[in-house]
Order: C-alpha cells, then structure tokens, then sequence
C-alpha cells in the first residue's frame, strides 16, 4: 500500500465535504463564478448578435484548427440541428469557413477565418483575465485541486477529449 506524503493532495475526498452543505456552496460558487466569468463575454457577444453556444465552437474550432463537424458536436454535446444554426451563424458572419476533409470530402472540416480568429481572441482576453487573477489569488495548489474537481465532472468516455485539446499546446 503506497503512502501518500504530506505535501501530495489527497485524491478522495473525506466524506465531511459530500454533506449537502458542502455540494450546494459548490454549486453556488461555480454557477456565481460563471456567471462574473462569463459576464464580460456578454458584452463582446452581444456587439456581435451572438450567444454563448457560439462562443463555445469558436473557442473549439480555435484550439483544433480543421476540427470536423463531428468532433465539434462530441466536445459542445448538442444537437446537429442546434450546431447546424450556431454554424450557419459564423459562417453567415464570416468568422468560420467549412472545407472538405482530406480524406473523406463529406466531412466537413472547420477553422476559424481571420474576423473569426479576432473575435475569439477578444473573448479568450476577456476570460483570461478573470481566470489569471482567480488563479493568483488561489495559488498553484489550488488551481490543480480546481483542475481536479472540473475534470471529474467530465464523464470517464469524454476524459480523452479534453485530454486532446490539452496535448495541442
């Protein structure tokens, strides 16, 4: 049995903090936190006659340049006609542009054009700015605690997803 040292973060949590005091003040933080997180982004959006989803496949598509149409659905987990009208938008708005997939011309492969690539630049300023000083605030402990938590929300099949977008740095 492997001991865990002093300084290594324990890996379950003790069951004092699965009391349902300690969920619902999580859930209360991470649903006030998106909302502050995401407040700015409002802005930026609605400048731009688009919504939230639409900032969700455009920061895909920027991280996964070519991503396919199937992949995007995968990682936003909505409906094609829903991602259908979320594309015609961009595409409409000249900030995403579909080709054929090299291998197999009926895939549909996605980047973001030049305006798309300003936009999400913007979007991704206004995100990092409240998450660089949150993460300061925590310490780099905490941040990797926060990682932790956030990607066991992510369902086991879905783990390898993130995984790939963490590899393109």
């Amino acid at each position: 049995m492997a001991v865990q040292s002093p300084s290594e973060p324990s890996r379950t949590a003790s069951p004092l903090f699965l009391r349902e005091p300690e969920i619902r003040r999580g859930i209360e933080l991470m649903l006030l936190g998106y909302n502050h997180l995401t407040h700015a982004l409002d802005t930026i959006l609605a400048d731009a006659s688009l919504g939230r989803a639409h900032h969700r496949a455009l920061y895909f598509i920027a991280r996964r340049p070519d991503l396919t149409v199937g992949e995007l659905l995968g990682l936003l987990a909505i409906t094609k006609q829903s991602l259908g009208r979320v594309l015609t938008d961009l595409g409409e708005r000249g900030l995403v542009e579909t080709r054929p997939g090299t291998r197999d011309r009926r895939q549909k492969l996605l980047r973001l054009t030049e305006a798309g690539k300003m936009l999400e630049a913007r979007l991704f300023e206004a995100l990092r700015e409240r998450l660089s000083a949150a993460y300061s605030q925590a310490g780099q402990g905490a941040v990797g605690g926060f990682w932790a938590v956030l990607e066991g929300l992510v369902p086991e099949t879905e783990r390898d997803r993130a995984a790939a977008l963490h590899r393109s740095d």
